[in-house]
């Protein structure tokens, strides 16, 4: 995967807000709103969490895709963009985790 990969299916999504919820999965979750959105993310990172715990590669590999596809829904619902993130990511690249956490209390 590049970085290629996450922006194209960022646009993807962004392409599929305004489709019909019948055609389209991402649409049908799009329709439902910003909350079911992130109830699906958090149902995806669970799975995640257990695919991580019990070790199998395979499984989590597939588990962390699903992560990353509905973060991306989830910020679609609320028109954040995958840029967005990129530049915040931009921002704290080259400081310390610990003082950027101190810094946002």
């Amino acid at each position: 995967m590049s970085d290629d990969t996450l922006h194209r299916l960022a646009a993807t999504i962004a392409a599929r807000k305004g489709a019909d919820p019948d055609r389209s999965w991402t649409a049908r979750l799009l329709a439902k709103g910003p909350e079911k959105c992130a109830e699906k993310f958090g149902e995806e990172a669970v799975e995640a969490i257990v695919e991580a715990v019990r070790g199998d590669r395979a499984r989590l590999t597939a588990e962390a895709a699903d992560v990353l596809y509905h973060l991306l829904v989830m910020l679609a619902a609320r028109d954040i963009t995958l840029s967005d993130v990129c530049a915040e990511l931009d921002r704290r690249e080259g400081q310390s985790g610990l003082v950027e956490k101190a810094g946002r209390t």
